[in-house]
């Protein structure tokens, strides 16, 4: 389909965003000039929109936001930079070079986020260009880390497990490259490549996003059973592998998931996605280029927050679906095979890999990588990699694993973790091994309340009411964002919180252990006061009553706590 008719195939009328890129000139814009303007640490509206495509958000400091308003100074402008890795894997040399972009450039530390990529956070507007071209020239990229794309292809975090995961691995890093925008834009203003001249104008770059790309972000996920550390049923696209006796027999196909909402409006939901099929490792490709195009042609321009692949099915239909996109391929997919998910966190600790290498997997508390009184973690982890010739890997549940790691290295690395206190978390409470939380405050401008900076505290306290229930070493699924959007998957968590107000949250209860469903609301609004007490009487009761083998989130349920969530629109009844 050519470019001219890529927005949607109705006549509705399309959003600002879908102005500003259709004008953009393939993600131009004016950026260049806005980067070199002395005038201010910002950058305007619409260019902050194409910023996103580039792997970066303007954000300000709220910590001192009122502060500078009253000494009629601008807001504190800086910038969030995203660098992605298709499945998270990345060089001992990578790693040292996004240590030292944070240490200079950024605010010090390094976050793993739950797609398997890192944020650096606090970079001004004028180290831009120079932060991203220290990336790239470490062969990684921000490009199509944020924006209305594919965004990181996430995969189980060791490809060393077996022959199977290697493999998967590898279809993951050919999805996310055949999935890159084509545009030049990038290249030009931040790596200096010579502008496309102008007669060029006109000729399509972008044969899979068009003019005007995706309507919202799309999220691709590969799980390999029994683990779903990716979520999923959480991805507007996943692939579940199907293994047998260590061969790779294709994938089974599910479609439309997606987390973010919005309070008090019943119109946008969570949804986990839906099995269409299976099919062989070599369709995978065409598979995820037809559904991203279907995306691209049907979803929603005119209301951003009705953008989302899980809305253009639902609105038509899976089965309509299933036959769009089988018309595209020009073949059938096949029934889907059998396949169980036992859990989607991480498994802790050393482990030795099909490839006869070591990998081990550490605990990192929602996935911030800094020094501070307590842990020398970002020292600890500079250490290793100076030492390691192997790799790193990120996971989705934010934390490392130091793998591919020789017997002669193993004792050395070894003496480093001990060294500088870094943990497999088996010390630690299994609610707390099983954490995420998104940055929320102070440097997201959609937060609402805290989430990485007091989740922490508040498992603190409820690890008080664990120990007392016995419950301490009970893998426990717990999730805060600072807001609905959903950054750190807090619907399918067994116990999740989500920002209201500040130091308020609503509280949820009931998703599946495997991240194979949604939560319910259990309190709406609610303080530390009321959470400890409500949680108290639950985690007592689940100590007492639970069945053998049950996971909390199923208690939930079968207590009447609240009611079974089958589906998204289920979700606010």
């Amino acid at each position: 389909m050519s470019d001219n008719n890529l927005l949607s195939p109705n006549s509705a009328p399309h959003s600002d965003v879908e102005a500003i890129k259709k004008r953009s000139d393939y993600l131009r814009g004016t950026l260049t000039e806005s980067l070199v303007d002395p005038i201010t640490g910002s950058i305007s509206e619409d260019d902050n929109r194409l910023m996103k495509f580039h792997g970066s958000y303007m954000q300000d400091d709220r910590d001192v936001r009122n502060e500078r308003n009253k000494q009629k100074l601008e807001p504190a402008f800086q910038f969030m930079v995203r660098v992605r890795a298709a499945g998270g894997i990345v060089t001992p040399e990578q790693w040292l070079m996004m240590d030292r972009v944070a240490q200079q450039y950024a605010n010090g530390t390094i976050r793993l986020t739950t797609r398997q990529s890192f944020q650096l956070h606090g970079v001004i507007k004028w180290s831009m260009k120079t932060v991203i071209q220290q990336v790239n020239e470490d062969l990684l990229t921000t490009l199509a880390a944020c924006g209305d794309v594919n965004r990181n292809v996430m995969c189980n975090p060791n490809p060393y497990q077996s022959e199977v995961h290697e493999q998967v691995y590898e279809w993951a890093v050919k999805l996310s490259n055949h999935l890159d925008p084509h545009t030049r834009a990038y290249h030009e203003i931040w790596l200096d490549e010579e502008k496309v001249i102008d007669s060029l104008a006109g000729v399509e770059q972008e044969p899979i996003y068009g003019p005007v790309y995706l309507p919202r972000k799309f999220k691709i996920g590969i799980a390999v059973p029994p683990a779903n550390e990716v979520d999923v049923f959480s991805q507007d696209l996943g692939y579940i592998a199907i293994h047998e006796n260590g061969k790779l027999l294709g994938f089974n196909v599910v479609v439309g998931g997606g987390m973010g909402m919005s309070h008090g409006d019943p119109k946008t939901y969570p949804q986990v996605a839906r099995t269409i099929g299976f099919i062989k490792p070599e369709q995978m490709i065409e598979l995820g280029e037809k559904t991203v195009m279907i995306q691209r042609d049907y979803g929603d321009r005119a209301v951003r927050k009705h953008a989302r692949f899980k809305y253009t099915i639902d609105d038509r239909g899976l089965e309509w679906f299933i036959e769009e996109l089988q018309q595209r391929l020009g073949w059938k997919l096949e029934e889907a095979r059998p396949y169980t998910f036992d859990h989607n966190g991480d498994r802790y600790g050393w482990v030795k890999g099909s490839n006869n290498k070591w990998h081990f997997t550490m605990f990192i508390q929602n996935g911030r990588v800094k020094d501070d009184a307590e842990l020398q973690l970002l020292t600890g982890l500079r250490e290793i990699a100076k030492v390691h010739n192997g790799d790193f890997r990120l996971t989705p549940n934010q934390n490392l694993i130091i793998g591919n790691v020789s017997s002669q290295k193993k004792k050395k690395i070894e003496q480093l973790i001990e060294t500088y206190g870094l943990t497999d978390g088996s010390a630690l409470s299994g609610m707390r091994r099983n954490s995420l939380a998104c940055v929320a405050l102070p440097t997201c401008g959609l937060a609402m309340a805290e989430s990485e900076r007091y989740l922490p505290t508040l498992i603190d306290k409820l690890e008080l009411i664990l120990d007392e229930a016995g419950l301490r070493q009970e893998e426990i699924v717990i999730r805060m964002t600072g807001c609905p959007n959903g950054c750190a998957r807090p619907m399918l968590a067994e116990v999740s919180f989500i920002g209201k107000a500040p130091g308020k949250y609503n509280l949820y209860l009931g998703g599946g252990y495997a991240g194979q469903r949604l939560n319910k609301l259990y309190r709406e609004n609610i303080g530390e006061t009321e959470i400890l007490s409500e949680l108290k009487l639950i985690l007592n009761r689940f100590a007492k009553e639970r069945e053998d083998g049950e996971h909390f989130g199923d208690f939930c349920i079968r207590a009447g706590y609240v009611k079974e969530v089958r589906d998204g629109m289920d979700f606010h009844g």
